[in-house]
Order: structure tokens, then C-alpha cells, then sequence
């Protein structure tokens, strides 16, 4: 894959998707299927991989807390400089397997589109923040709002991202397709209304693939 190029010896895998479609879990059971193989994977996630993400994650996503759209999207981006110069970079030059748990698209599709900012925006304060750092494969799970939603409610502890409108989640559900629709090379859309084993079955699919192109 050409995009190896831009991630060093390693391959950079994400998961994105709406609220409580269940990025979280299929990263985990991604992670313990390559570690299985004897693979070295770095396990990750945003906002919130790094000791500085951590404080910017709370000052993010608690809820009752208000963020403007401008100062929400840069602090994330603050937090993706420091997850990609302290976590994402120096796994993948060791040559590790690198999967988190939302990365840039996640600012392209929330901020970008979600908020409004603009894409051609966040791609370019994005490009800084990462130093050009881009997926070599994206994962997107998608399904319908009303599902993701009421996953997360059942699940509880919502935060303050979760609490927005249903028709904000609609926008970013949106988004994270048609970012799937202009990049189909590194973005790959997973439904994510069948059972988890099927969803880890056709992830790890992608995956391998990606393995073998290197």
C-alpha cells in the first residue's frame, strides 16, 4: 500500500464511527486476533491517549461543560499532536501494528462537516497536527443513528458529545460516509448491525488484506 509511506514500518489502522457503534469493542477483539498471530499491536484511542489527552478528554467531553465549535475542534487537534508525536509515531517506526480508536476523520467528520467548520479547514490544521500523518486503513462502522444512540444509553456514562441532538449524530453519520465514498483505498464501511463476531470476521478481512499489500 503506498500509503505505508507516511506511517513509517508499522501499519496505522482506525476505528470510527458514530456513537455507540461499537469502534471500541472491535478494536479490542482487533488487537488480541493480531497479538494472537504474534504480532506487536499498540492499542490506542481519542481524545485521551496521552497524560496531556487526558485532561484535554475531560475538558472535551464532560458534560454541562460548554465548548465552542472553534475551541472544541482545536483542542482536539491539540490532543492528536501529542498522541501522534508521544504514542502513534514511535509505535509505528518500531514497526508495530497501531490501531486507535478515532483519529482525524473523526475531526473531519465532526467538526468538519458536524460543526460546520469546513473540510478543506480541518484538513489543514489536521495535516499540522499530525505532520502528515494519515491511516494506512479506516475502519468506519456504521449504522443507523437511533441504534448507536440507544446502545450508548444503555451503556450509560454519556458524555457531552453524546448528549448532542439526534440530527447532529445524523450529520456525522453522513459525513463518515461520504469520506468512505472519496477515499474507498483507506476507508472501508463495516454494517455494523451484525453480530460482533460477523463485524470482527470482516474487519480482520481488511486488515489482513492490508497486511499482505505491504
Amino acid at each position: 500500500m503506498a500509503s505505508l509511506v507516511r506511517s513509517g514500518r508499522g501499519l496505522f489502522i482506525t476505528l470510527e464511527g458514530i456513537e455507540g457503534c461499537g469502534k471500541s469493542t472491535q478494536a479490542r477483539l482487533l488487537a488480541n486476533r493480531l497479538r494472537a498471530t504474534g504480532r506487536t499491536v499498540t492499542l490506542t484511542s481519542e481524545p485521551g491517549g496521552t497524560r496531556v489527552g487526558r485532561a484535554i478528554r475531560s475538558a472535551l467531553l464532560t458534560p454541562g461543560r460548554k465548548v465552542g465549535p472553534l475551541a472544541e475542534w482545536l483542542l482536539f487537534e491539540a490532543d492528536r499532536a501529542q498522541h501522534v508525536a508521544e504514542v502513534i509515531r514511535p509505535a509505528l517506526e518500531k514497526g508495530n501494528v497501531v490501531i486507535s480508536d478515532r483519529f482525524s476523520d473523526s475531526s473531519r467528520a465532526y467538526q468538519g462537516f458536524g460543526r460546520g467548520i469546513g473540510l478543506d479547514e480541518v484538513d489543514r490544521v489536521d495535516a499540522v497536527a499530525t505532520g502528515g500523518l494519515k491511516s494506512d486503513l479506516t475502519i468506519v462502522l456504521d449504522l443507523p443513528v437511533s441504534e448507536g444512540l440507544a446502545r450508548r444509553r444503555r451503556a450509560g456514562g454519556l458524555n457531552r458529545l453524546d448528549r448532542e441532538r439526534e440530527r447532529f449524530h445524523q450529520k456525522i453519520r453522513d459525513a463518515f460516509l461520504v469520506l468512505a465514498t472519496r477515499e474507498p483505498d483507506r476507508i472501508r464501511v463495516v454494517d455494523g448491525r451484525i453480530g460482533r463476531g460477523e463485524v470482527s470476521e470482516v474487519i480482520l478481512r481488511h486488515v489482513t488484506a492490508a497486511l499482505a499489500g505491504r
